[in-house]
């Protein structure tokens, strides 16, 4: 099978994201593959869920669920050394990889780690290290760092699954800087309470799945194009992006489905290459 061929990857993509003006009156934004985003504003630069590398498809070669990838690399961990705060939604590899994760803190050692609180010691043994390192959140938490915030919302993936505290082992991310407000919904369904605790937030820009949920897949589920472009709509999210497709074949989807349907609710939306340079400003 032939690998789809990022836009801009390698040198061409750090050309690009190096060449993008700093400033507060808009923002930029890449797709790096699956759930993951390169993203700047002011000047800084933050990762939402990266999963840059082959460690999935080396795990499941010889099994029954084999992580075939669609998609070539966009670019190598080790070459993004001005990161300010990275984030992970929950614990599957292609939400917190350690071959993407560790020598991206190699990189940027005073980079900062938010993760889900109940998910601590697991993250902490997964990039190696100490467990007071990495930020935990749960509903209703915020972090402010470099002009970021951070607030946590639940995610399904697919229950509202919780540890003995309480805390959610699955979350979104609404993250606010300067006048803009992004949606990062981590892996999700749709669930009870779920859009009006979005619809408090002014989103311009929400990052959400189109994968679906087939349990054949033998993995957990996610929206559909369909459902993703009903939260868009619903939450009143100016523009949708989809994820989570492209990445490996047992577990994708076509976003030309996502587009009529976008078109069809007329939702505003953009369907990104990977490594495609996104630009929003009022």
């Amino acid at each position: 099978m032939q690998l789809i061929k990022p836009k801009l990857q390698g040198k061409a993509f750090l050309d690009d994201v190096k060449s993008a003006p700093a400033g507060k009156n808009e923002f930029y934004m890449w797709w790096l593959g699956q759930s993951g985003y390169l993203i700047q504003w002011d000047g800084k630069f933050i990762l939402l869920d990266p999963y840059i590398s082959d460690s999935l498809t080396r795990k499941y070669a010889a099994t029954e669920k084999p992580h075939v990838r669609m998609t070539e690399l966009v670019i190598r961990p080790e070459d993004l050394d001005f990161i300010e705060v990275v984030t992970s939604s929950h614990n599957h590899t292609d939400h917190l990889d350690g071959e993407t994760l560790i020598p991206l803190i190699e990189k940027n050692p005073d980079m900062k780690m938010i993760i889900p609180e109940a998910n601590r010691a697991f993250v902490a043994n997964r990039i190696k290290m100490p467990e007071g390192f990495p930020i935990g959140l749960t509903d209703g938490e915020s972090i402010e760092i470099n002009g970021f915030k951070f607030s946590a919302v639940p995610a399904a993936h697919e229950d509202l699954a919780r540890d003995e505290k309480g805390n959610y082992h699955y979350l979104g991310y609404l993250i606010q800087f300067g006048d803009f407000t992004i949606y990062h919904s981590g892996d999700t369904l749709i669930y009870e309470g779920m859009v009006e605790k979005l619809s408090a937030f002014d989103i311009d820009v929400a990052l959400l799945p189109i994968n679906g949920r087939d349990p054949k897949r033998k993995v957990a589920g996610n929206l559909n194009s369909e459902q993703a472009v009903w939260l868009g709509k619903e939450i009143g999210a100016n523009v949708v992006i989809p994820c989570h497709y492209d990445m490996f074949t047992f577990n994708t989807a076509d976003p030309k489905d996502f587009k009529v349907i976008a078109q069809k609710e007329e939702v505003g939306y953009k369907v990104l290459e990977g490594g495609e340079r996104f630009v929003y400003k009022y």
